[in-house]
């Protein structure tokens, strides 16, 4: 497994840590891989019951990595999608929480959204700035955050991009609940224990049982969308905005 990788198992919790904190965690080619890889590993092991997602350092997840998005030009690898990628952890076996001790941007929102359970820390922030670098949401994401928080509530997070904090993640449904920055570690792993006290065959049909009530997601036909997504994502202005973010900088967008 990738050093961008880390897992632990106690208790039946399993515990998997994105590990780099210097780039706040942004996921790249090999995170994804390597977190595929542990969620594979995790769900075929009998001692594991369920899983803890959280991020090394100040930030849960920083999302993609700009700098290795930039560098293929906005190209896509489908051996490395981080829509394959977090699909996969909504099937994880095992219930999934996501510890949120601080931000969540973009691919990290996600992330944490795709995971079954969000404990939050007061002070961290969620939200989806693609419109800030010239990004459009692929449409399986943008169908994860229209069923967590409704349609009217995805429009404004993806419409202006800013990042909203825990209170209001907290009463738009967003997350599960919200707790002081030095209890979100233990407000995590109670919940986490809470659960894995239950019946294993119990917990993995009842998870079953709602991932059956929203097959009907893959079934609507979107491939105009990912074409339209793949072509912003190769536009000037999404070079523009990678490069500004890079930068520090206000990107100038020309609207091509």
């Amino acid at each position: 497994m990738s050093d961008e990788i880390l897992t632990a198992v106690a208790d039946h919790v399993a515990t998997v840590t994105l590990n780099r904190p210097d780039k706040r965690n942004a996921m790249n080619a090999a995170m994804l891989s390597g977190l595929r890889h542990a969620l594979d590993e995790l769900d075929g092991r009998r001692d594991v019951r369920v899983v803890v997602v959280r991020g090394a350092g100040p930030a849960f997840c920083a999302g993609m990595d700009l700098r290795e998005m930039e560098a293929q030009r906005g190209a896509v690898d489908p051996d490395v999608s981080v829509v394959g990628l977090l699909q996969r952890v909504e099937a994880s076996r095992h219930p999934t929480i996501a510890l949120l001790h601080g931000d969540a941007v973009a691919g990290g929102c996600e992330l944490a959204l795709h995971c079954d359970l969000r404990v939050m820390a007061d002070g961290a922030r969620i939200g989806m700035p693609l419109s800030r670098i010239g990004l459009v949401v692929p449409f399986p994401l943008g169908q994860k955050l229209v069923e967590i928080i409704g349609a009217a509530e995805t429009r404004r997070l993806l419409f202006t991009g800013r990042l909203i904090d825990a209170a209001r993640a907290k009463a738009i449904g967003m997350v599960h609940e919200v707790v002081p920055p030095a209890e979100v570690e233990k407000a995590t792993y109670e919940l986490a224990r809470t659960i894995a006290e239950n019946a294993p065959l119990s917990l993995a049909g009842m998870k079953t049982t709602i991932q059956r009530t929203l097959v009907a997601r893959g079934q609507i036909a979107h491939a105009d969308l990912d074409e339209q997504a793949l072509a912003v994502r190769q536009s000037a202005d999404a070079s523009e905005g990678r490069r500004a973010m890079l930068e520090k900088r206000k990107p100038n967008f020309r609207g091509e």
